[in-house]
């Protein structure tokens, strides 16, 4: 699977530990948009160019993060067919994955541990969409 990552200065060291942890299991291949370090960047900048590719069927899932992941989430948002969601625990990654076929996953670096987040983000990669009556509320949010 072709994943797409990205992080703004907040989120720099999560985001590391978490393509670490993606490339020991070798079954990604891994596009990181940055930054590339503490520098200050905005974040709306890196969450829209994830989007972008997202939403162009260029990669089939992303990630991102900031210090709380509200600003990501929000930006990534506005682009058409992308679901990303912010999540704060097991629990709703794996329900934004079977219930709303989330395609990006959006942490906060100030709100979550980094075991908890590599937990979360394997979850997110290995959990498929259960389709039947959720496939109609995707398509609805999709057409928004």
């Amino acid at each position: 699977m072709d994943l797409i990552i990205g992080s703004d200065h907040a989120g720099l060291d999560l985001k590391e530990k978490i393509k670490n942890f993606l490339s020991q299991k070798g079954k990604y291949k891994i596009k990181d948009l940055g930054t590339f370090s503490y520098d200050p960047v905005d974040y709306p900048v890196i969450a829209r160019e994830a989007a972008k590719k997202i939403s162009e069927k260029k990669y089939g899932r992303g990630i991102l993060i900031c210090g709380s992941g509200i600003g990501m989430s929000i930006t990534a948002n506005r682009h058409k067919n992308v679901r990303a969601a912010l999540c704060h625990n097991l629990y709703t990654v794996q329900l934004s994955r079977r219930h709303n076929d989330a395609n990006i996953l959006v942490l906060g670096s100030r709100v979550l541990g980094p075991e908890l987040a590599l937990e979360m983000v394997d979850l997110f990669l290995n959990t498929d969409f259960e389709g039947g009556r959720h496939q109609k509320r995707v398509e609805q949010i999709d057409v928004i």
